[in-house]
């Protein structure tokens, strides 16, 4: 054995087989590296990063690029729309079209199986991550002033108590 073997600095690296193969993606290496198929739940450390659910092209493979992409660019081009509103100085407008598109985006991820570039995360937390921006966005540009659209009464009470002169 040579002195670089038998240091404590040295790190030996595991022996691999060349004909090693995953069976499934579920399959996690035992004692000597080899996949197994040990439970039905997900590795507990993953080693590479998963699609999301829905995360397949939302038209066939022989669509052209923008119609396999048809939720996220629906999406960004109201939100594209909104912004140009607002830059327009029709504020509330613009800010309620992005609102209302990020909730579009919500029931489209809701919906549609396969939402293509729309899905980031697990279904449930993009339902929830698009539906509340949303909401609380169109919310605000529902309230904001002068001349609200929607008006909540406890607020005007909260700000009462909040700002004191």
């Amino acid at each position: 054995m040579s002195a670089e073997r038998n240091s404590p600095d040295a790190v030996e690296a595991p022996e691999q087989d060349e004909d090693l193969t995953v069976r499934d993606p579920v399959s996690a290496p035992d004692d000597e590296g080899v996949p197994r198929r040990t439970t039905r739940r997900f590795p507990l450390f993953t080693r590479d990063t998963a699609r999301p659910e829905g995360g397949g092209r939302a038209a066939s493979g022989d669509a052209p690029a923008p119609a396999r992409q048809w939720p996220i660019l629906a999406v960004l081009l109201a939100v594209g729309l909104g912004l140009l509103l607002t830059a327009l100085d029709l504020f509330r407008l613009g800010t309620l079209l992005i609102g209302v598109a990020l909730l579009a985006g919500a029931v489209l991820r809701w919906l549609v199986p396969d939402v293509g570039m729309l899905a980031v995360r697990s279904r449930f937390t993009d339902i929830v991550t698009y539906g509340g921006l949303g909401l609380a966005i169109a919310l605000l540009a529902l309230m904001v002033q002068p001349h609200p659209w929607l008006e909540i009464p406890f607020l005007k009470d909260t700000l009462h108590f909040t700002v004191s002169s």
